[in-house]
């Protein structure tokens, strides 16, 4: 007569160890609240979450990038107004002194004037930097990546705004006539000072555009990502407790066989 069930055993133990294995699982997912605790859980979905997760940190970093972008083209377009408005006086002192009526004393206190005005153009175009970047005294492009892949990319055309860029470094109201050709050069150096203007305020509106674009696709993503990755608490807890309810079933299973070995062994030794 057979005593001991060791197939039985045998079938048990092995279903409690695959048990504890996935109680094991289970716990880690719990705790961590993630599907794939490990590469183990899910090795295909890995690779997948790892790229969205890249691509989130990379959009994000995007953000940060244009909000720079913003701050240099705020303060480009600060330096461009006053900048316009110092060519404003200085056309005005032009107009004054194309009027025959001015002595030549009053032409030597505007010209002191326009030098000063001229001055202050070059300074704000040789001083004004982002990041130690001077960002009004050379011509040159700015690149801003607003995008967490290559080549997404907004070009910022930077213009010189010195007296010189703007044709203005020999102005001078000596004579009447002097006073007459700065008027049409101050002219053409406010055109070019409000194009530029113009051109800036474009590039904050496109700048802002993909900004707001970011934000919601970051947004998306991570939500798409939690989808992916984040444990359904509830199934996983009745994972959970059908695992361990299965494990101590077969605990109790392999202890009653043994005991009723015991009984049958207790009887044959008395």
């Amino acid at each position: 007569m057979r005593i001991n069930s060791q197939e039985q055993i045998a079938f048990s133990t092995n279903r409690s160890n695959r048990n504890a294995i996935e109680i094991e699982k289970s716990l880690q997912k719990l705790s961590s609240g993630l599907k794939i605790a490990k590469g183990s859980d899910n090795a295909s979905g890995v690779p997948i979450s790892e790229t969205m997760r890249a691509q989130i940190r990379g959009l994000s970093q995007a953000q940060r990038n244009m909000q720079d972008g913003l701050s240099v083209l705020e303060s480009v377009n600060g330096g461009l107004n006053n900048v316009n408005d110092l060519l404003q006086r200085a056309r005005e002192l032009a107009v004054m002194n194309a009027n025959g009526t001015l002595t030549d004393n009053d032409r030597v206190t505007s010209e002191k004037e326009l030098v000063q005005l001229l001055g202050a153009i070059d300074d704000t175009a040789e001083k004004m930097e982002f990041n130690t970047k001077k960002i009004l005294g050379e011509n040159k492009t700015l690149i801003l990546q607003v995008g967490a892949n290559p080549y997404q990319q907004i070009n910022i055309n930077l213009v010189d705004m010195s007296t010189k860029a703007l044709d203005l470094d020999d102005a001078t109201l000596v004579t009447r006539e002097d006073a007459e050709t700065l008027i049409t050069k101050i002219d053409g150096a406010m055109r070019k000072v409000t194009g530029h203007l113009t051109a800036i305020g474009s590039d904050m509106e496109a700048i802002e555009h993909h900004l707001r674009n970011g934000i919601v696709f970051e947004n998306n993503l991570t939500k798409s990502l939690s989808l992916f990755e984040d444990t359904d608490m509830a199934k996983e807890m009745m994972n959970f407790i059908s695992g361990d309810i299965r494990q101590k079933g077969d605990h109790l299973l392999v202890n009653h066989v043994n005991q009723n070995v015991q009984g049958l062994l207790s009887l044959f030794s008395k």
